[in-house]
């Protein structure tokens, strides 16, 4: 019975609007419910799909790192400014919450176009970061080696 409800769940995610089509998108910024999180408020929040496409389409979960308007600068935290993907408000992706997610989770989305590729670069280089991956500096992204990210001290 459970996996029958499921399957209707992601097939009623498929029809939600997505560039080019029927599934999230690697890049993409959607509204999201995370499930038993200490302290959450149990309300949606915007999380980037950070999934392959082929894996998004194919599976029933995605992959996704959380987005937080509590702008503080720490290794495992990218900073998005506001319109980015869609979001309202300055944002930093929290990379050391990265988590997988059945598609029932997914509330809305896209907010947005995809996030850029160097964008999406400067991410992935912090998830690879908070899971203790020692990372040659050829692997780090341009704009994170020499770049300030805006935060609130």
């Amino acid at each position: 019975m459970g996996d029958t409800f499921k399957r209707q769940r992601r097939s009623d995610v498929a029809t939600i609007g997505s560039e080019g089509g029927g599934y999230p998108r690697r890049g993409e910024i959607w509204s999201v419910d995370l499930p038993n999180q200490p302290g959450d408020p149990h309300t949606p929040r915007p999380a980037l799909i950070v999934s392959t496409d082929v894996r998004n389409r194919l599976a029933g979960d995605v992959v996704v790192v959380p987005l937080s308007t509590r702008l503080h600068r720490l290794p495992t935290h990218v900073f998005i400014p506001a319109g980015v993907g869609g979001i309202p408000l300055d944002s930093m992706a929290k990379c050391e919450q990265i988590t997988t997610l059945d598609k029932q989770f997914l509330t809305d989305g896209p907010m947005g176009e995809r996030v850029r590729d160097g964008l999406l670069a400067e991410i992935v280089y912090a998830v690879r970061r908070a899971i203790g991956e020692i990372i040659p500096l050829s692997d780090v992204p341009v704009r994170t080696r020499t770049s300030r990210r805006r935060t609130n001290p």
